[in-house]
């Protein structure tokens, strides 16, 4: 019986390549999007329409550093974090 010795580098090759191929299509993404994210939150200003994480549409009425006031109704006024704001709408041209 012969024992078949190879390099111990070729057997960690398929790890090495599932890892790369994780990255980009998992990890690298969702770092851009946190990214994109991250600077949407910071340009929030008052009187942007937004969606919450929750699917409340709302506009913003006061922006602190970490949470937001918004008003979904008259006399209707909610804080939250600002990392609950999923989008900002965009402006519909006519």
């Amino acid at each position: 019986m012969s024992a078949q010795t190879g390099n111990p580098l070729v057997s960690l090759f398929p790890l090495v390549i599932i890892f790369v191929i994780f990255y980009f299509l998992l990890i690298r993404p969702q770092k851009a999007k946190e990214k994109e994210h991250q600077k949407m939150l910071s340009a929030l200003n008052k009187n942007d329409e937004v969606v919450t994480s929750s699917g409340i549409h709302a506009t913003v009425v006061n922006v602190k550093d970490k949470t937001a006031t918004l008003r979904i109704d008259e006399n209707v006024k909610i804080e939250v974090e600002k990392s609950c704001i999923a989008f900002v709408k965009k402006e519909q041209t006519k």
